[in-house]
């Protein structure tokens, strides 16, 4: 559990951090563009306004591109408080306060509480205007923030705008209205009296894909946390996201759940903490540690219990270094993929495939040295021939996008190489080789060919077909990488501490299977009610069973249709026998036996017991597990749900 809390912890607050610096630069615009509409104003409530002041609103309409608002609430309360910390006063109204039930006075009493922070039994502008005016705050900017105006009612927003448009010399106010889908939206909401009143401005947040791709990079492939995925955990988290709407919340919450069921279920998860640790005087991990995960080795049932002759310390060391190595060539593909406009979750995905490691390990016998100089010596024909039969559609694509770009590009992607490989000296040192036939004069890239020319005299002095030269050696140089430096996590040893692979488990704790789990609970019923009694005797129904749990285990000697009457005989004969007492410890009554005995008898008339089977069965009917009978087969009840 502590853990998990840190692994948590860690990753919930790099993808705050990261959406929030994302939504900086658009902020400060925003602020910037609120300032300079207020100072625009020289309306103040004294002296009087003149009488050729126009009563048009600043508007900023904000493009957050999302078919679902979840994403967008936490968007704009961050955007409220990050004016409200510049000197603005601010209120954050959403969809429900333009309900049409409430009118114009529900929109007016939320103003008014979040301004004067007190409930006022009528709601009147007069009073928020006299705040402003009396109060000291008509120094500073009102803004009022919609979140999402096309869930709005339109003739509630419309009355809205119109009556601060009034108030505008007393009161000014600043709108600041939330679009999903598109900037034509507010034509389409608001008529043209209406539309007439605002001087609009147009704002844009980042799409949900580039939001995707920022927190991926964070979270998962630089691995803040050390936390990892594995391939097929990865494509269900792409589609699900997919399948949300593109909502990022959705895509948390199946990553906290991953990673809880990664902690819930893998003994050596709790090493994972360590790895979190930097390295101090007593070294990345204590003895106890050490000494904990070898024990749990020596009794696991996986492949892992065929190397614990390795030390776990040095299993670690190895892991963690590998980690990094892949991080790095997979941020190395995704710039040279941000040319062909790339999603770095589908780049990411493709690179966690076991299956394209494992091809290109099989092809490369001998070692890295000596196969990476062999490899960079290759022509880029043949190269071409090998991306042809080559599993990995993103990647070869990225392959191709190198060997087509630009000088101008290549510079720029030979820059950002340079920086993120400099934890990999084998791949940093061929990226220098390449620089070096590069000049960069005055901020432009031109080739250097003086190299290349000594070497080839018989080539034809023409720059395009040496620059494709250069190309041709990025690429070669781009498929090295992927084939000698990207080690999926699940290739590594000791992956099982870090990765999180049962796609199933997650699967089900998201999506579920409903009518499973009913079938599930109706058979084993005991072990939620922790009785023994049941628990000992099987698949035999007992009298002390729920009702519907008897029910339910009766329907399975049937076949498609279940005869009604033969079903509530078999009920009955059940429900007639005396409760089992067995190892239920209940609390001994007062009564003698024999007169209790009685008494239950008297209880089980065949009424009580017919009105007990009828409830079981609306229950089956109603969980979806039978369908009642047709007018055609009065007599006779259809089961839904076979087996499990």
């Amino acid at each position: 559990m502590e853990a998990f809390q840190l692994v948590w912890s860690g990753i919930d607050s790099t993808i705050k951090d990261v959406l929030r610096n994302m939504n900086a630069r658009v902020f400060n615009d925003i602020h910037s563009w609120v300032r300079d509409s207020f100072n625009t104003n020289t309306i103040k409530p004294f002296p009087p306004p003149s009488p050729i002041v126009t009563h048009q609103l600043f508007t900023a309409f904000l493009l957050t591109k999302n078919m679902e608002f979840v994403d967008d609430f936490l968007t704009f309360q961050e955007l409220g408080l990050f004016l409200k910390s510049h000197g603005c006063h601010v209120a954050n109204l959403s969809s429900f306060d333009f309900s049409p039930n409430n009118g114009i006075a529900g929109c007016l009493t939320s103003l008014l509480r979040q301004f004067l922070m007190r409930t006022f039994d009528a709601a009147d502008m007069s009073i928020l205007a006299s705040w402003y005016s009396h109060q000291g705050n008509y120094g500073s900017p009102v803004v009022v923030i919609i979140n999402d105006m096309e869930r709005c009612c339109g003739p509630v927003l419309s009355d809205f705008i119109l009556m601060l448009s009034e108030w505008i010399v007393k009161i000014p106010v600043i709108l600041i209205m939330g679009v999903a889908t598109t900037l034509d939206a507010p034509s389409n909401i608001l008529p043209s009296n209406v539309l007439k009143k605002l001087c609009p401005c147009k704002f844009t947040l980042g799409s949900p894909a580039e939001r995707m791709d920022a927190v991926v990079e964070a979270a998962l492939v630089r691995q803040c946390s050390g936390f990892a995925v594995g391939q097929k955990v990865a494509i269900f988290l792409r589609n699900y996201f997919l399948n949300q709407d593109g909502t990022l919340t959705s895509f948390f919450r199946a990553l906290k759940i991953a990673c809880v069921q990664h902690f819930s279920t893998e003994p050596l998860s709790f090493m994972l903490g360590q790895l979190l640790a930097k390295e101090d005087s007593k070294g990345l991990q204590s003895e106890k540690v050490v000494k904990g995960a070898s024990e749990i080795l020596l009794h696991a049932r996986d492949q892992m219990a065929e190397q614990t002759d390795i030390p776990i310390a040095h299993c670690l060391t190895e892991l963690k270094r590998l980690q990094m190595v892949w991080s790095s060539i997979v941020l190395c593909l995704y710039e040279a993929g941000k040319c062909g406009k790339i999603q770095l979750l589908d780049l990411f995905c493709e690179t966690l495939d076991p299956d394209i490691y494992t091809s290109l390990a099989s092809d490369n016998p001998t070692g890295i040295g000596e196969s990476l100089a062999t490899s960079l010596s290759r022509d880029h024909c043949m190269l071409e021939q090998d991306l042809s039969f080559r599993k990995g559609q993103t990647i070869c694509q990225v392959v191709r996008k190198v060997r087509d770009l630009p000088a101008a590009l290549l510079c720029q992607l030979l820059k950002s190489w340079e920086v993120l490989t400099v934890d990999v000296p084998e791949i940093h040192h061929k990226v220098k080789e390449l620089q070096a036939l590069l000049k960069f004069e005055g901020g432009s890239c031109k080739p250097d060919f003086t190299d290349v020319c000594r070497r080839h005299t018989s080539h034809s002095p023409v720059k395009i077909g040496k620059s494709q030269s250069i190309n041709g050696k990025a690429a070669i140089l781009v498929d090295c990488m992927v084939r000698y430096f990207m080690r999926p996590i699940e290739c590594i040893q000791c992956h099982e501490i870090v990765c999180f692979r049962n796609v199933e488990k997650l699967q089900s704790a998201l999506i579920g299977d409903s009518r499973k789990r009913i079938q599930v609970d109706l058979l084993e019923f005991h072990k939620i009610l922790r009785c023994s009694c049941c628990s000992r005797s099987g698949n035999i129904p007992l009298s002390s069973m729920p009702d519907t749990s008897i029910v339910y285990t009766l329907a399975q000697e049937h076949g498609d249709l279940i005869n009604l009457h033969d079903w509530f005989q078999s009920f009955k004969t059940i429900a007639s026998q005396p409760r089992r007492k067995g190892g239920c410890k209940l609390k001994q009554s007062p009564l003698p036996k024999r007169r209790k005995e009685v008494n239950e008898s008297e209880n089980r008339s065949e009424a009580s017991i017919q009105a007990r089977f009828c409830r079981a069965i609306t229950e089956l009917q109603i969980t979806g597990l039978i369908r009642m009978p047709s007018k055609k087969r009065r007599d006779s009840v259809q089961r839904v749900a076979f087996g499990l």
